[in-house]
């Protein structure tokens, strides 16, 4: 117990993407039991809102002939007729309800669907393990969930059944009056019901994801050991280095905002140049693209209004040039004529 003790408290680091994916992949996902059961009772209560009067109605005009005729009809004809009678809303009641506990099931695991659970455990019959999972802190959660669930409930039952003289009352005034006063009572309960586990499900929701954010804890030395592993593993190698890439072409793009002009192939090629008279000794390149890329980079000079000069011998040159380089004597001349152009067509026209 120590030794437990002390491995949760070295557990000071968030679970990383990677172990959050591993778990997710072995089936651990926070899960909240309560939020499945109300949404199973609230599609319960919508089959019952949907086709209870109209079901109960009819089952009263079953029962009613059944005792009218008790004398002719068999056993087996009046049953019969009462389940026939009850199967809509049976069927509604019961369908709703599943899929309701489905939904909540599939919305809080992002449509997790794994078969990890029907994998026999033996870990599970050994019987320390089980009666330290009786006496545990998840025990004493459980114990507290049905008390508090119970309760509710109880709460509830006790507020319509309170004022019992409108049901003896009722009972005087045929079935009409019975079924309408039972469906009133019905909808009141499952509506005070319903309310109160929909409470209960929103504080276990929240609770099931910090149990399980700090069941997934990691230690300094694990999230060491998980970045070694994955800086070995080329898959993650090629995932990390197409999104440099992918943020590398974004930041190209974006600088062409920055840009005085943007030199291109006309389409293989793109390469923006910066210059500041005053401030920069020489135009720099600030941004380069080809093809896909260089397409995008002249999308946004159009956007940005930045002058684009077609030059496919200078556009080459500077491409094969790193980033923030100034442009070597050997362009310079090119370059400069470009610049002068650009600020030619920038002056108002006299």
């Amino acid at each position: 117990m120590a030794d437990d003790d002390k491995d949760a408290e070295d557990k000071t680091e968030a679970a990383t993407p990677q172990k959050l994916e591993k778990a997710r992949r072995e089936g651990d996902v926070p899960l909240s039991r309560e939020t499945v059961h109300a949404a199973s009772l609230g599609g319960a209560a919508l089959g019952l809102a949907m086709m209870g009067p109209e079901t109960g109605r009819a089952m009263m005009q079953s029962a009613s002939a059944l005792f009218a005729n008790a004398h002719q009809m068999q056993p087996r004809e009046a049953a019969i007729d009462l389940t026939i009678a009850a199967a809509p809303a049976i069927l509604g009641v019961g369908g709703l309800a599943a899929i309701g506990a489905v939904a909540a099931t599939l919305l809080q695991t992002q449509f997790l669907v794994s078969g990890k659970g029907l994998v026999p455990q033996f870990s599970r019959l050994n019987p320390i393990a089980g009666f330290k999972k009786m006496i545990g802190t998840q025990a004493l959660e459980e114990f507290g969930r049905t008390l508090v669930k119970l309760g509710a409930v109880g709460v509830a039952l006790y507020w319509q059944v309170e004022d019992i003289a409108a049901l003896v009352a009722a009972l005087a005034e045929g079935p009409e009056a019975l079924t309408d006063v039972i469906a009133t009572r019905l909808g009141s309960l499952l509506s005070a019901t319903l309310v109160s586990l929909c409470g209960i499900a929103a504080i276990d929701l929240l609770w099931v994801r910090i149990r399980h954010g700090r069941k997934l804890r990691m230690t300094r030395e694990e999230m060491k050991d998980e970045h070694k592993e994955n800086e070995g593993d080329p898959h993650f190698r090629a995932h990390r280095m197409a999104q440099m890439r992918r943020r590398g072409r974004r930041r190209q793009v974006a600088e062409v905002a920055n840009a005085t002009v943007l030199v291109t192939n006309p389409t293989h090629y793109a390469v923006a140049l910066a210059y500041e008279r005053g401030k920069d000794a020489a135009p720099r390149i600030i941004a380069r693209g080809v093809d896909e890329l260089a397409a995008k980079m002249r999308a946004a000079a159009d956007k940005h209004g930045v002058p684009i000069i077609p030059n496919p011998p200078l556009a080459r040159a500077l491409y094969k040039l790193p980033e923030d380089a100034q442009i070597p004597e050997e362009h310079f001349r090119a370059v400069a004529e470009i610049i002068a152009l650009v600020w030619r067509l920038k002056q108002p026209r006299q």
